[in-house]
């Protein structure tokens, strides 16, 4: 039988199979996925689950029944092994066919690898998945240390799980500054300050050349500048690589990810790539981007369903948002802030409430908030409207985002 077929069992794929149901659809679906869990909720991998704030089950994205009662048929971990495109097919590890109407690749990514003497070493962990998290759970140990390799999200809020679990805790950055892919020098510089002032070492501009081990176990990491930091655990948090092994096999167009146009199809009419392995044209600076967010994941995954069955092919507008919890500290981002030339600070950084407003020729790009989800809202709600401010108006002492926002909105003509 032929219906929908779904590669990929994250946020994207589930969102695509619960969407087309409620959409209506009445066909066949199949959802396939790698890993043999039930389809679960990535973010708290690095926060809740880690401190041991959050069980497994309570991950999951939907109960084993649902599937069933929605008629959903979830493959756990099977790998997709080919696409067979003339004659609109899937293979399967083991030889098995699905045929399809529409495909929809909701690959994901996959951490990128230390390539280091002592890489394998027992210890070495990257966290992209519920088995890694729970192995790395086990290892948070009160006076143990830990060496983290890469200061984006997932190094920070592993740092902060860390300390609170007693350890000893180094993040060890090539670039020169935390976070510096995703947000503004400010951020970076407040983020920084704050990791240390909590007793984690922060090491920037510096590489790891090796891991040495005692027994097969890593015992430490050695510098590029010739130091050597002790560890028990190594966390590899060095970014991601889409995966496109399967579309470029396919023939397909991959750039940093999947190339899709407006409306999230490949070149092929009866193929859709969406989520994390998806590099799409942004309705709001005209970019190319691929995001990693769950946002984005559940957005594109509706705009696909909704298109599947109606037909409509409206093009992905929806804004980017992101967030990270890294200890008390709240880092919610609205739109896209990379490429700025511009920021205005508001709010009170001396006592971790502020917001940065990012642009870029006197244009709004995006605002980065920390402790501050008003402001949050608020610029979600300025970005997604299109409201024009200025840096001026943001400089105003008595500038109020919630308010700028509603008074816009009010007053635009209907």
């Amino acid at each position: 039988m032929s219906g929908i077929v779904i590669i990929g069992t994250g946020e994207a794929g589930v969102g695509t199979a619960v969407a087309l149901r409620t959409k209506g659809y009445q066909g066949d679906i199949t959802l396939v996925g790698d890993e043999p869990h039930l389809p679960y909720r990535r973010p708290p991998l690095s926060k809740e689950f880690l401190k041991g704030d959050a069980l497994p089950e309570t991950l999951m994205l939907r109960p084993d029944a649902f599937f069933a009662s929605s008629r959903i048929d979830l493959r756990t971990g099977v790998h997709a092994h080919s696409i067979d495109r003339p004659g609109k097919k899937v293979r399967l590890d083991g030889g098995e066919t699905l045929s399809y109407e529409h495909l929809v690749l909701a690959t994901g990514a996959r951490n990128n690898v230390l390539s280091v003497p002592g890489h394998d070493l027992d210890g070495v962990f990257g966290l992209r998945t519920l088995d890694d998290a729970s192995r790395l759970r086990a290892r948070l140990i009160e006076g143990q240390s830990i060496a983290i390799v890469g200061a984006g999200f997932i190094g920070l809020e592993m740092a902060a799980a860390a300390r609170s679990a007693g350890m000893q805790v180094h993040v060890i950055e090539a670039a020169g500054r935390v976070m510096g892919r995703a947000v503004s020098t400010e951020i970076s510089t407040f983020f920084a300050e704050a990791h240390a002032a909590a007793g984690t070492q922060i090491l920037l501009g510096t590489q790891v050349t090796a891991l040495r081990g005692n027994q097969g176990k890593v015992a430490e990491v050695v510098l590029s500048d010739g130091r050597f930091i002790p560890a028990t655990t190594v966390l590899v948090g060095i970014g991601v690589t889409p995966n496109v092994d399967l579309a470029e096999a396919a023939g397909l167009v991959v750039a940093n990810g999947i190339v899709v146009d407006a409306c999230l199809l490949t070149a092929d009419p009866a193929i859709s790539a969406i989520g994390d392995c998806a590099r799409f044209p942004s309705a709001h600076t005209g970019d190319l981007l691929r995001v990693e967010s769950v946002q984005n994941a559940n957005d594109q995954s509706k705009l696909v369903a909704n298109r599947v069955v109606t037909g409509e092919t409206a093009p992905y507008q929806s804004l980017p948002w992101f967030w990270s919890y890294q200890g008390p500290l709240r880092l919610q981002i609205a739109g896209i802030t990379t490429g700025y030339d511009s920021t205005v600070v508001t709010g009170d950084r001396a006592a971790g409430a502020f917001s940065v407003y990012c642009f870029r020729h006197g244009r709004l790009l995006g605002v980065e908030s920390v402790n501050k989800p008003a402001d949050h809202v608020a610029a979600r709600r300025i970005l997604e409207r299109g409201l024009l401010l200025s840096p001026d108006e943001v400089s105003r002492a008595d500038f109020d985002p919630k308010a700028f926002a509603l008074g816009a909105e009010a007053s635009a003509p209907r």
